[in-house]
């Protein structure tokens, strides 16, 4: 079967993808207007069928939707909680499938690099599954494959989430995502590469070089394609069975730290950051430590960036409203007035306040489980009140990996010093310096040339 049979990205298979989804993104933008309107809309059983369709169309659609529910006031409460569900939910596909990217990937004699390869999926996501394999040498590894069609079905899900997010701004401008479509765009063609996500592996596994409390596998690069990611195989559980099986407090702080670290040292002394903090990407190892894994949604930022994160921490801790402005500004937020700063500080104030309180503390205090949902309620009313804003690109992901880690963090119900975990990162923040660990890594990381559009 020739590879072309199998990945059709041409101008008919965009269409025959839009067909599939025009009538799903329809729907979303109606339900969308009627919300804003105070339609009824359906509630909960809507949203369930919405998480059906889009989890049966796999690819970019039920990423944007995923990512849509993480926008304040973008959809209703309902429609957030099905959409969060979806990546871990994805349906895998068959043998036939799986034999056909094989043989289109490695050749018509793939198995002889086999000992022997699992018939049935051992994970199933938004944009490919994971098969068991083991090696002719007796090693374990992981063969993730990619679905069929994805590049057509990421420029037909595209035009249609550009779609349904300009039904959503003609309704509720208080937060413009033109930045947030186009940083998507670029993040979803970077996953349909498998050649990259290999690099990704590869530089972090050079920054987390000196946290050995986290695994990450390493990709086996004689059987990698754009299409196919081979790596070791990680032996771990995931956290919520780990949870439910009973964990000490022990455990669970030493879960918390490394979760802590494996973010945010190689976002504050490397300026990377893996953007999809959500408790499939890692597994628990036998020892309390973590295996990090899907290293698709990875993005590097600018020294400058991160030196903003940091001043933007310190203008929170001194209430310094001139250094905040010119922290967003390093962001990339423009035609910031006092107003947009004193609202957009009550939002930062939320993320930033366990790690600017020095004492032993859940990372959300009191028993209220909507604080969060509440905060970003008078946050948008504000915003909308003081004419929006428009998110910069490089805000998404740091933002929805705070959120991220935040949740897993309650999810524990782990009491730590946080204030000390992120001192320990950043107490010797230089920017310069970290320009150099940063170039270095990447440089040894061997990104591959971006193909041809």
């Amino acid at each position: 079967m020739a590879e072309r049979d199998l990945d059709n990205t041409g101008v008919f298979g965009e269409l025959r993808r839009m067909v599939q989804t025009t009538g799903t993104v329809g729907g979303i933008a109606a339900r969308l207007a009627g919300h804003k309107m105070g339609i009824r809309s359906g509630g909960a059983s809507h949203a369930e069928d919405l998480k059906s369709i889009l989890g049966g169309l796999k690819g970019p659609l039920m990423k944007a939707a995923q990512l849509l529910s993480t926008i304040p006031g973008a959809l209703p409460d309902e429609y957030a909680e099905e959409l969060a569900q979806l990546q871990a939910n994805a349906p895998p596909m068959g043998w036939n499938f799986v034999r056909r990217r094989m043989t289109a990937e490695l050749g018509a004699g793939w198995e002889k690099n086999f000992r022997s390869f699992g018939r049935e999926a051992s994970a199933a996501a938004s944009l490919g599954q994971v098969h068991k394999a083991v090696l002719t040498d007796g090693r374990q590894v992981a063969c993730k494959l990619q679905y069929p069609d994805m590049n057509a079905a990421v420029e037909a899900d595209l035009r249609q989430f550009r779609m349904a997010i300009g039904v959503y701004h003609r309704l509720d401008n208080a937060i413009r995502q033109d930045d947030v479509v186009e940083e998507l765009t670029e993040r979803l063609r970077e996953e349909l590469d498998y050649l990259r996500e290999a690099a990704n592996m590869r530089l972090y596994r050079s920054v987390l070089a000196d946290c050995p409390e986290v695994t990450v596998p390493a990709p086996l690069d004689e059987l990698c394609t754009r299409r196919l990611l081979t790596m070791e195989w990680v032996n771990g559980r995931g956290l919520n069975a780990v949870i439910q099986a009973g964990l000490t407090e022990e455990q669970k702080q030493r879960i918390a730290r490394t979760l802590f670290r494996a973010w945010y040292v190689p976002l504050y002394q490397y300026g990377v950051v893996h953007g999809d903090p959500h408790m499939g990407n890692f597994t628990v190892r036998d020892d309390y430590g973590l295996n990090l894994l899907d290293f698709g949604a990875i993005r590097i930022f600018s020294p400058a960036f991160i030196k903003g994160n940091l001043d933007l921490y310190r203008a929170l801790q001194t209430k310094d409203k001139e250094l905040a402005t010119q922290a967003y500004a390093a962001w990339g937020f423009k035609d910031l007035t006092p107003d947009k700063v004193d609202v957009l500080n009550e939002w930062a104030g939320f993320l930033y306040e366990p790690l600017m309180d020095n004492r032993v503390r859940y990372i959300q205090e009191g028993n209220n489980p909507n604080q969060g949902r509440e905060i970003l309620t008078r946050v948008h009313e504000g915003l909308q009140r003081t004419g929006g804003v428009r998110l910069p690109r490089e805000f998404v992901l740091v933002d929805r990996s705070a959120v991220g880690l935040g949740s897993v963090f309650m999810r524990l119900k782990v009491k730590m010093n946080w204030y000390e975990l992120f001192h320990e990162i950043v107490q010797e923040f230089d920017e310069a310096a970290l320009a150099a660990r940063q170039k270095a890594a990447v440089d040894a990381a061997r990104f591959p040339a971006t193909p041809a559009s």
